[in-house]
């Protein structure tokens, strides 16, 4: 009988759904009886980024968004940074993830994005520990250039001489996703190579964070019903689900063989691989521990960066005079380095041993990496549900059954934080009048949390945006296919929907010295 009144009330919901669809224009949310505002929301789904602005661009920058009444679903959309920096910072304890957040992201187990209390400062302590060994950061800076040179490079020229068609987004998506499979577990995927070959398990990730992005938007009850039913985008989810377990414990299967192997030769020699890759850290833990640890780590390492990239590299299509300036800041850096002879394999062999040296010097593609990542931030939003009653600095107050939104697309694109000229692409506005990368509280702020915050580090994620980049700008040109439709896609990870497909072309570096 329960699920009888659920199928009822589903059906009931959907048929108004599509009555409302009749009328395309968006307008304020009305609170309809029985539904809430649900009608609105789904309505405005194609455009959720958007609807979002809509409603948080008002004097407070919040917007309390209530479902249907039976469902207790109330959710508080904000991009007020005071709000979002009193509850991940001044009262963080009493914002935990809890049940809620964990059934959403059942897949990602006991990882750390899914952890509270104690056992996400173990994840954090290790993570740290992981990142922080001094053979780490040199380790990191190898495998990239490696990847560079024997991946994205020959992939670059074979499109550019064969004249194809690339999409920028699987590029960068296979160029981070292999790189995260040699850091995690000391796999080397080798899926950026010069046919592209399909990647099972990428797709199953992307599948798996679009469904996550949906448990968010709809009751709890429907989605789960429709998980019953086993159909829909829920059966997607199983699907994926299981791809992703295929792979990741089979990995785990090698790395065991792999590690009694050596210590059959070297017994004695326990620690010589801890700082070679994740797994080999956390050799100690079961499969289980093992599959979700690694799991999370792959979507932060993967999807936040390589998403970056492509937005970055779409504002550069539109701004060809930001282009421009990069460009010419990247050869004055290489021209100073290397005494006006622009041979790309001098510019590489410096940078990998003087790589923090060189970065420091690269301000204006440092901000202008920053102001892409405030247009488009690849984790779009946060969720958090508090303990405890509290009033947030906006005046808000909230209970334990809200869910709180952070919306750092609004929060990126709202006149009262960025000015009037909010929606431009201005790296200017990252960088001081004495020429270095500003860090005012509002603007290291933003950066923190409109940028790639993954558990393997931010630094991580810049260093390969500024190589990848420098690669790109300094030995190509790359021409957009006209006509293609740019927009996000509806997931937790802000994805172009179709991707960023474009021609390349090889230039010559001489001709800029």
């Amino acid at each position: 009988m329960e699920f009888l009144n659920l199928f009822l009330t589903f059906i009931f919901i959907f048929l108004l759904f599509f009555y409302a669809f009749r009328n395309n224009k968006s307008s304020v949310p009305t609170n309809w009886p029985f539904v809430g505002m649900l009608l609105a929301l789904l309505k405005n789904l194609h455009r959720i980024h958007d609807f979002c602005i809509e409603l948080t661009e008002g004097p407070n920058l919040s917007f309390l968004l209530k479902g249907p009444w039976y469902t207790s679903m109330e959710l508080l959309i904000t991009s007020d940074p005071r709000d979002i920096h009193h509850i991940l910072s001044k009262n963080f304890s009493n914002y935990p993830k809890g049940a809620k957040f964990n059934e959403i992201f059942d897949v990602l187990g006991d990882g750390i994005f899914n952890a509270d209390g104690e056992l996400w400062k173990y994840h954090r302590r290790m993570a740290q520990t992981f990142v922080g060994q001094p053979q780490f950061h040199q380790l990191l800076i190898e495998k990239i250039y490696v990847r560079v040179e024997n991946g994205l490079i020959p992939v670059l020229n074979h499109a550019s001489k064969q004249g194809l068609v690339l999409d920028l987004q699987d590029l960068f998506e296979r160029f981070t996703f292999d790189n995260i499979c040699s850091l995690t577990m000391g796999y080397e995927l080798g899926s950026l190579c010069v046919d592209l070959p399909s990647i099972p398990f990428s797709k199953a990730l992307d599948d798996i964070e679009e469904v996550i992005f949906y448990r968010h938007v709809i009751p709890v009850s429907v989605w789960k019903f429709i998980r019953w039913l086993g159909v829909g985008k829920e059966r997607k989810y199983k699907k994926a689900w299981e791809t992703l377990d295929k792979f990741i414990y089979n990995c785990i299967a090698n790395k065991h063989e792999t590690m009694k192997q050596l210590e059959s030769i070297n017994p004695n020699d326990d620690e010589q691989n801890i700082g070679v890759d994740l797994l080999t850290l956390y050799k100690d833990k079961d499969d289980k521990f093992l599959r979700d640890t690694v799991l999370n780590f792959f979507i932060a390492g993967r999807d936040t960066t390589s998403t970056s990239l492509s937005w970055f590299f779409y504002l550069l299509s539109k701004n060809p005079q930001v282009h421009s300036k990069i460009r010419e800041e990247l050869i004055s850096t290489m021209n100073a380095n290397e005494d006006n002879n622009c041979n790309m394999n001098k510019w590489y062999d410096f940078t990998r041993n003087n790589f923090k040296e060189t970065s420091d010097k690269l301000v204006y593609l440092h901000g202008a990496l920053c102001e892409a990542l405030r247009l488009y931030p690849p984790v779009v939003f946060q969720g958090k549900i508090p303990v405890e009653p509290d009033i947030l600095p906006s005046g808000h107050k909230v209970e334990p059954h809200m869910q709180i939104i952070f919306n750092l697309y609004a929060m990126g694109r709202t006149k009262s934080i960025w000015g009037e000229d909010c929606c431009e692409f201005k790296p200017e506005r990252w960088i001081s009048p004495q020429g270095k990368i500003r860090h005012e509280p509002s603007y290291k702020f933003l950066a923190f949390n409109a940028g790639p915050r993954t558990c393997v580090g931010k630094d991580m994620a810049f260093i390969q945006m500024k190589v990848v980049a420098a690669t790109i700008i300094l030995n190509y040109e790359f021409q957009p296919l006209e006509g293609q439709s740019i927009v996000p896609e509806n997931s937790i990870i802000l994805r172009m929907k179709n991707g960023f497909k474009v021609k390349m072309s090889k230039i010559s570096l001489l001709s800029y010295g």
